[in-house]
């Protein structure tokens, strides 16, 4: 979080407007239930992005070393479409293990800090045997 700014004055910044209505159950960490995107927003849409090294050959072993890949990936994305990681609006997980999740929860954390997005986890086999994680995500900024 930029210091000295709540969640609610970064989400004006960014004219991003994160919704947890009190009916609903609590919002997980780092988690909203909604997030509201201005009309006038640019919108960046990113396809499934795993744990590959650059040369699209190599991989860590491990679900820690993957995310990170992944993460560093999504932010080459984000940087390519002048963005950044508080620009998320909705990240979708897909993980092999549900046993993972604790740990993706802690990097989630690590990268986005107190900014809120929409998050969908799915454990299920992916198409890579090696691949222990992939995430798609959208994120979203004006002008």
């Amino acid at each position: 979080m930029h210091s000295g700014q709540t969640v609610d004055e970064r989400f004006r910044m960014s004219n991003l407007r994160a919704h947890n209505p009190p009916q609903l159950f609590p919002p997980y960490r780092g988690y909203a239930h909604a997030v509201e995107v201005p009309a006038d927003a640019r919108t960046l849409y990113i396809s499934g992005l795993n744990g590959f090294d650059a040369d699209g050959v190599t991989m860590p072993p491990d679900f820690v070393g993957q995310a990170e890949l992944v993460w560093r990936h999504l932010g080459v994305v984000l940087g390519a479409a002048r963005m950044s990681y508080d620009d998320l609006v909705m990240l979708r997980f897909f993980l092999t293990r549900a046993e993972d999740d604790p740990a993706n929860v802690d990097l989630i954390a690590a990268h986005l800090g107190d900014h809120l997005s929409c998050r969908t986890v799915v454990v299920q086999q992916l198409l890579e045997p090696r691949w222990l994680i992939e995430v798609e995500a959208i994120a979203a900024t004006s002008g």
